[in-house]
């Protein structure tokens, strides 16, 4: 039988404090950025593997765990002490019908290997240890170094001079993209925080105003000058509404999008938007309070930490470029898709760059650009809007509106206008046996992607109820339960869409791992975000991102997959969390022992809890502190 749902309770106060959380799923939940009013700032990093996780509307409190000191009131951490409640959401039996008829005990799944992590950490001789009747033994770990003070704001795929400087082309954006390191060459120390490193402002905030200290670095304070985009005030780095990307201010630059374009309508019809070159993401941090979740996305480039700022901020971001591979996110993901200023020139090579939005884009969406083309006379830019008018044409993009400097395209709703070109037009549609959704390390195509005959992505449901009816696409999802994919879509409902019941304002990010089930396309038609990723590899975040990583089940999973040890796992989590952040890791009794060594020799405080499952039961709870 497939194991769906034993899930746990997470208790959180339903208060006037303004809390927020901010979580990255390092398996298959997600990242989560929380916001209540008035209160600390705490990022939530779930992975998880097949566990749903709950929260638990009828409780009011949060007990705040051991072994650091209590904090200031208000602060959400971990679910309360001792041991969570456990609430079945049940099993699919031999025929792929949910039932609740089960006994929770080991999983025979798991089949873990008994081999250990990175060798050149352990040391010395095993010792025993009489665990539950049982013998294990239990490896000490050398204590690890802090890197040299220059990798404080290091993001391992991104910061590899010497792979860049051995390209020998870099004129499409290659140098922008990822390029780790071999597998035992990665990074092997603990990143440094900036001296006079602050915990951050608080939400709402933080939209606003930031510590300099916390992110020293005046070079897009510099390239900007003059734009009014970002600023220095005192000890603050500051950041006015109303500068050269938006002249009047970022509320009326929506207002002006809204009048523009009706239908799309912030918070009902267009619930999940995507910023180009975010520049220091102003654009979604306005949005938020208009019930949009937008990913904001841009380059480490010459402007090196406008990324940082945004996640700083408090307002969802990745690092990622518009270059040769494809984004990582699945088709039809995007309600609207929004451009200002962002300097890709998306009719190159044919149109490719157009070609990887129109993917993204989801059927009758929209695609707003801001640009110096659409209103300037200027022979050159003349020319610059001529192509993408007649590349968006030819691409069955339909121009809906052009306003002062704004224009706006709807994407087609079905193959209809793409199957009455002619067939000497290009760019050609897509071979039928292209997966949309193959993304990772995979490079850009010059083709269109058809959209599904039987319309799914395109019949999705209004915000807020998109989030608790399952989509057609669910159908389409490759799964060892087929017959029970909606009961798998109300069995794991019990995170995102609990926080939203619960009226938290929060944004979550789903990271769905590349060797597991992509289920991207389910979350993006709920109305939610994710992307794709390998935990083997770096994430494309900077140092000091998350407040709270939470796991469950991802390193027996690893484990399992032989591709890396635990602790670069676990490295990667010290290099994302920021000082004073906590973890909270669910797994078997073997691996949290294992990971109980790395954690100790990272400088953690950590403490195990049972799970409360009874005494068969072959999981534990792994709780743990970085120092600030």
């Amino acid at each position: 039988m497939k194991f769906l749902g034993t899930s746990w309770s997470i208790d959180i106060p339903k208060t006037s404090s303004f809390v927020k959380v901010t979580a990255l799923a390092l398996f298959s939940l997600a990242l989560l950025i929380l916001f209540t009013r008035y209160s600390t700032t705490y990022f939530f990093l779930p992975f998880s593997s097949d566990a749903a996780v709950s929260v638990n509307a009828s409780s009011s409190a949060v007990v705040v765990p051991s072994p650091s000191p209590p904090p200031p009131p208000n602060i959400i951490l971990t679910p309360p002490s001792p041991s969570p409640v456990v609430e079945t959401t049940g099993l699919l039996d031999e025929d792929g019908i949910m039932t609740d008829n089960f006994t929770v005990g080991d999983s025979s799944d798991l089949r873990l290997p008994e081999d250990f992590g990175n060798s050149s950490y352990l040391r010395g001789a095993s010792e025993r240890e009489r665990v539950g009747g049982g013998a294990r033994a239990r490896l000490s770990v050398e204590s690890y170094k802090v890197c040299d003070q220059r990798m404080v704001n290091y993001v391992p795929c991104l910061d590899r001079t010497s792979a860049i400087a051995k390209m020998s082309s870099s004129e499409k954006g290659e140098k922008y993209e990822r390029h780790c390191a071999a597998e035992g060459k990665g990074l092997n120390c603990l990143v440094p925080r900036p001296k006079g490193y602050r915990r951050p402002i608080l939400w709402p905030r933080s939209r606003d105003e930031v510590w300099f200290d916390n992110i020293p670095h005046m070079r897009l304070v510099e390239y900007k000058a003059g734009q009014n985009l970002i600023s220095v005030k005192k000890d603050k780095f500051v950041f006015p509404s109303d500068g050269l990307q938006f002249i009047h201010g970022a509320d009326k630059y929506l207002d002006q999008i809204s009048a523009m374009v009706p239908d799309i309508a912030f918070g009902y019809n267009t619930r999940v938007a995507l910023d180009i070159g975010c520049g220091v993401a102003s654009f979604g941090a306005f949005l938020m309070q208009r019930n949009v979740t937008t990913l904001s996305i841009a380059t480490k480039d010459i402007h090196e930490n406008q990324i940082q700022f945004a996640l700083e901020r408090g307002v969802p971001a990745m690092v990622a470029v518009f270059a040769t591979h494809r984004m990582l996110f699945p088709t039809q993901a995007f309600d609207l898709i929004h451009c200002s200023r962002c300097k890709v020139n998306f009719t190159c090579d044919d149109g490719i760059l157009l070609l990887e939005v129109d993917r993204l884009l989801r059927a009758g969406g929209y695609f707003v650009w801001a640009a110096q083309p659409v209103f300037k006379h200027e022979e050159i830019l003349q020319e610059q809007w001529k192509e993408i008018e007649d590349l968006a044409s030819s691409i069955c993009w339909k121009l809906v509106k052009k306003e002062g400097y704004i224009a706006i395209w709807q994407k087609p709703m079905n193959n209809s206008c793409y199957h009455s070109r002619d067939n000497a037009v290009h760019p050609p549609l897509c071979e039928s046996n292209d997966d949309p959704d193959d993304v990772w390390y995979v490079g850009l195509k010059s083709c269109i992607t058809q959209l599904p005959s039987n319309g799914y992505g395109a019949n999705v449901s209004k915000w807020p109820a998109r989030l608790h009816q399952p989509p057609d696409r669910l159908q389409s999802i490759k799964h060892d339960a087929s017959l029970s994919r909606k009961e798998l879509f109300h069995a794991e409902s019990k995170f995102a869409a609990a926080l939203h019941d619960l009226q938290i304002d929060c944004w979550v990010i789903n990271v769905v791992p590349v060797n597991g089930f992509n289920t991207l396309p389910i979350l993006y038609d709920r109305g939610l975000i994710g992307v794709m990723h390998d935990w083997c590899e770096p994430f494309d975040t900077y140092p000091r991102t998350y407040d709270l990583l939470h796991a469950s089940g991802l390193f027996s999973i690893e484990k399992n997959r032989k591709k890396c040890n635990m602790s670069t796992i676990m490295l990667e989590m010290d290099r994302m969390l920021r000082p004073g952040g906590h973890v909270y890791i669910r797994d078997t009794v073997h691996v949290i022992n294992e990971l109980d060594e790395i954690a100790t020799a990272m400088g953690w405080m950590n403490v195990q809890n049972d799970v409360g499952e009874g005494p068969n039961t072959s999981w534990r709870i792994l709780r743990s502190e970085k120092h600030f």
